[in-house]
């Protein structure tokens, strides 16, 4: 009787908590500031009482929160840029500050709301290359995806996405590093090789991402033999996602079918448009620290915002470019961004 006895105490406490704070809640909406009083309902003694009242209040919290979020992403209309900044000598520049960009939308220049480089965690998908033409370079491959997922921000989350003949998820979302090198030591290439197929999946893999800033990162060594969807029909979804790609290419210095001519190109394209980037392996010796670079990048991004000056909700493509503006004494740099985006329709 007397934990009963304190339960009801206990929620008598917070129901008077409630009730205060919905008069405060009220008195806030008035416009003229007016505090309106109301004999209060009578208490719940019982815990039968009082479940229909935590409930509606669960309720009613629960939709306050998506109103919040339905609130926020309606009326704020802010557009986030990650990009990132190279020297002459493909080095990352880090240390820039806001005055050092310019933003244009549609070529109109725009005003930057809000500037960041924090190292915030990211939704990461992972296109393997499990295909027969990897069998001597599979081993150095894997370990250089350790060494990245090793360099990644803790908080970063993975999947992995396997092909050959066709693409599948291998390591689902996880943070737990051991757990996706432990899956992928057991995998073995064969077979040939569907490529679009595969980044078409992790594209749109990412769609289930727990963080607002999603990368993929392809690694290949060659072009595509086997996929249903098309280069076009790729090119769509990039443009029309949110996603960076980065890719680490180990292909041939002599390239010996069309495909494996063509796959650079394909893949250069792809990263290109979403603000990532191809990294060539001219020494497969050299995976790991390439892998570490593209870890470095995701980890040291300017995120840029600015609020459109001419909001068109059309569903038309607009047209982004990052302009720097370099501290003297610099060399002429390279910034690395998304090439635009979709306005939202109506």
């Amino acid at each position: 009787m007397r934990n009963f006895a304190g339960q009801v105490c206990g929620w008598r406490m917070v129901l008077a908590w409630m009730l205060a704070l919905a008069g405060v809640c009220r008195a806030q909406e008035n416009p003229l500031g007016v505090v309106h009083t109301q004999p209060p309902p009578p208490v719940p003694k019982t815990a039968e009482e009082l479940k229909p009242v935590i409930e509606g209040a669960g309720k009613a919290a629960e939709f306050a929160t998506s109103r919040m979020d339905a609130r926020i992403r309606v009326d704020v209309n802010l557009v986030l840029v990650p990009a990132t900044v190279t020297d002459p000598m493909n080095r990352l520049v880090t240390g820039l500050e806001r005055g050092n960009f310019e933003v244009y939308d549609n070529n109109v220049g725009q005003v930057i709301k809000s500037f960041s480089t924090e190292d915030a965690p990211v939704t990461i998908g992972i296109v393997f290359d499990l295909s027969g033409s990897m069998g001597s370079k599979f081993v150095r491959a894997r370990k250089a995806l350790s060494e990245f997922m090793r360099t990644s921000n803790p908080k970063d989350e993975f999947f992995v996405v396997g092909f050959n003949d066709r693409p599948a998820v291998i390591v689902d979302y996880t943070s737990d590093v051991d757990d996706v090198e432990a899956r992928m030591v057991m995998l073995r290439p064969e077979n040939r090789t569907a490529l679009i197929d595969a980044i078409y999946l992790g594209v749109n893999k990412l769609r289930e991402a727990k963080y607002d800033r999603k990368a993929l990162l392809v690694v290949s060594d060659g072009g595509d033999n086997r996929s249903r969807y098309t280069e076009g029909e790729l090119r769509k979804l990039v443009r029309e996602s949110d996603v960076q790609i980065y890719s680490i290419g180990i292909f041939e210095q002599y390239a010996p079918t069309m495909e494996e001519e063509l796959g650079p190109l394909l893949l250069a394209d792809v990263c290109n448009m979403t603000g990532g980037r191809l990294f060539r392996v001219i020494d497969a010796g050299d995976m790991g620290d390439i892998a570490e670079r593209i870890s470095a990048e995701l980890r040291n991004e300017y995120v840029i915002g600015y609020r459109p000056s001419e909001v068109k909700q059309d569903g038309n493509w607009r047209k982004l470019k990052i302009r720097l503006v370099p501290p003297p004494g610099l060399p002429p740099l390279t910034v690395h961004n998304r090439q635009g985006y979709y306005a939202p329709s109506q």
